[in-house]
């Protein structure tokens, strides 16, 4: 599965980033790239993005450029600690993320991830995760 967009897409399916419209659009050693067109039910009441939604998208290609970059011998990964600073907004369009690795190591990642209109290229919010590697009992 390594870096294969269709099956890394499939990973979506009957979950909460299916729901959202998560689309993976490129994955790398040590990079993610990942997309959802705005529609309706990613906005707030306010009428603006929901915060929510901007935080999936960053996590979900954090967690999925996690999965295609775990050690040798890891089987899955946990989200232990997450922050996000929110620059800007969007109504409408698609907005974007690039998740890189800046941490790989033997029990955890660090990633960083932009999410930006895809549009005007302004970035909408700045990411950081930590990921616990996993592997099994035994």
């Amino acid at each position: 599965m390594k870096f294969d967009l269709e099956k890394l897409n499939q990973l979506t399916h009957n979950n909460l980033t299916g729901h959202l419209g998560v689309r993976v659009t490129g994955a790398s050693e040590g990079e993610l790239q990942a997309e959802i067109d705005i529609v309706q039910h990613h906005l707030a009441p306010n009428g603006y993005l929901h915060a929510g939604t901007v935080v999936t998208l960053a996590d979900t290609a954090c967690g999925f450029g996690c999965i295609a970059n775990l050690p040798e011998g890891a089987q899955n990964f946990t989200t232990i600690e997450l922050k996000s600073n929110h620059l800007g907004t969007a109504r409408e369009g698609t907005i974007t993320v690039a998740a890189r690795m800046v941490h790989g190591g033997r029990t955890t990642q660090v990633w960083d991830a932009t999410v930006t209109n895809k549009a005007t290229g302004k970035a909408i919010a700045l990411f950081r995760c930590t990921q616990m590697i996993l592997y099994p009992k035994g």
